[in-house]
């Protein structure tokens, strides 16, 4: 019913998230799902991994701080509407919703979404690589 989410918390400063990146795929864990909120002094990484408890331990060996919690993973219908209804079934019921992000659970990757601080350099550099950019029309 649940799922083991781990918050990560950030220094706002270049690097901290690469270095949290590469210090989890160095132990093998996969990234799932992610989300990364900003503010000036810090970043709150919050994934879903393939091994929490793992994850976890890892960072805290690193001087990482970060936190392990419930959250629920819902399939929303791709419909007009759905993600309406599905969202206002848990605001009627007097409850609120503190963040939504995508998760991809097919096996063939996960689409994200990014802001960067140079998006048309972004761009150059990730068509460079190989890398699929989604459209508008792709959604």
């Amino acid at each position: 019913m649940f799922i083991k989410q781990l918050s990560i918390f950030l220094e706002n400063k270049g690097g901290s998230l690469g270095e949290v990146l590469k210090i989890l795929s160095g132990e093998k864990i996969n990234i799932l799902s992610a989300s990364l909120a900003d503010t000036n002094d810090f970043g709150v990484l919050r994934v879903l991994v393939n091994d929490t408890d793992k994850a976890y331990k890892v960072l805290k060996e690193k001087g990482i701080t970060s936190k392990a919690s419930d959250v629920l993973g819902v399939c929303v219908p791709n419909e007009i509407g759905g993600f309406s209804k599905v969202v206002q079934l848990i605001l009627d019921a007097g409850l609120n919703i503190s963040y939504i992000y995508g998760l991809s659970v097919q096996n063939n990757g996960a689409n994200i979404v990014m802001k960067t601080d140079d998006q048309e350099k972004t761009v150059d550099i990730l068509q460079k690589a190989g890398v699929k950019l989604l459209t508008q029309a792709d959604l």
